[in-house]
């Protein structure tokens, strides 16, 4: 039998490492080569799992950390175990490195096939974003909800992109059409880095379109679950029901991204 989790537990987790790398913020030498910036990476990646497990190993110890970001075969389905912690240990390391805002550090707990709790820590913020499947979703203790604007035009769109290493030019046509049809269709359009901040931020109501092309899953799971528990629509790009493997997400406030689409046909 799977036990309950301590909710606090884990959002303490969380947040200790987030404060400790926010009190590390600039201190760093930015990379000027790749392999600079790799080693910096996997310094972060590294610094995050040893706290992480040195807290949750004492209340979890049944539970195994599993993720690599940038295997896509892996992340096209969930990893056939009961259960494990799916942690992109820092989303936006590229931004901390360089000394720029937009970081978080995000975990899910994935239990039988499917995301049951995350977490996103905006450290800069003081922001803790959490979900648990079936119970909604929260910012700093308060229940949180997508934008009612039905306006396009005062619309914030936000797109991302993945880092594919096959079908990169069918990825690049397909994220330019996109940001196309977005600029055609909102007031403002951007990217912003995070990908899971930005999901949770259509579940707070601060953005009301996500759209990305190709597979991504590791960076969307943490704030689908947020989006999804706040209310949000999420679905493909072509507007089906999202489900794990699929090559596309667009997350909205409710009805947007049928509308959307709806627009993009009719043009």
């Amino acid at each position: 039998m799977q036990k309950e989790i301590d909710i606090p537990v884990i959002l303490d987790a969380v947040k200790k490492v987030g404060d400790l790398f926010l009190h590390n913020y600039k201190t760093n030498n930015i990379p000027q080569t790749k392999s600079e910036l790799l080693q910096q990476l996997d310094n972060i990646d590294e610094r995050c799992l040893e706290s992480l497990k040195s807290d949750l190993d004492v209340h979890y110890p049944e539970i195994p950390f599993r993720g690599n970001e940038f295997d896509y075969e892996e992340q096209s389905k969930a990893i056939d175990i009961t259960e494990y912690w799916l942690c992109d240990f820092m989303d936006g390391a590229i931004q901390y490195l360089q000394h720029i805002a937009g970081w978080t550090i995000n975990l899910v707990l994935v239990r039988n096939g499917q995301p049951y709790f995350s977490v996103i820590y905006d450290p800069m913020a003081n922001e803790m974003f959490w979900a648990l499947a079936g119970n909604g979703a929260f910012m700093n203790g308060h229940k949180i909800k997508p934008s009612p604007k039905k306006d396009n035009s005062v619309m914030i769109a936000v797109f991302e992109y993945g880092h594919q290493e096959s079908g990169l030019e069918e990825l690049y046509q397909k994220t330019g059409a996109a940001v196309t049809n977005l600029l055609r269709n909102f007031g403002v359009v951007r990217n912003y880095g995070p990908h899971g901040l930005q999901l949770a931020y259509v579940g707070a109501g601060r953005i009301d379109v996500f759209y990305q092309e190709g597979q991504d899953a590791y960076n969307w799971l943490a704030g689908i679950l947020i989006a999804k528990e706040a209310g949000a629509d999420v679905t493909t790009t072509n507007g089906k029901p999202w489900t794990w493997g699929d090559d596309s997400l667009m997350v909205t406030s409710p009805g947007t991204g049928k509308s959307f689409i709806q627009a993009k046909s009719n043009s």
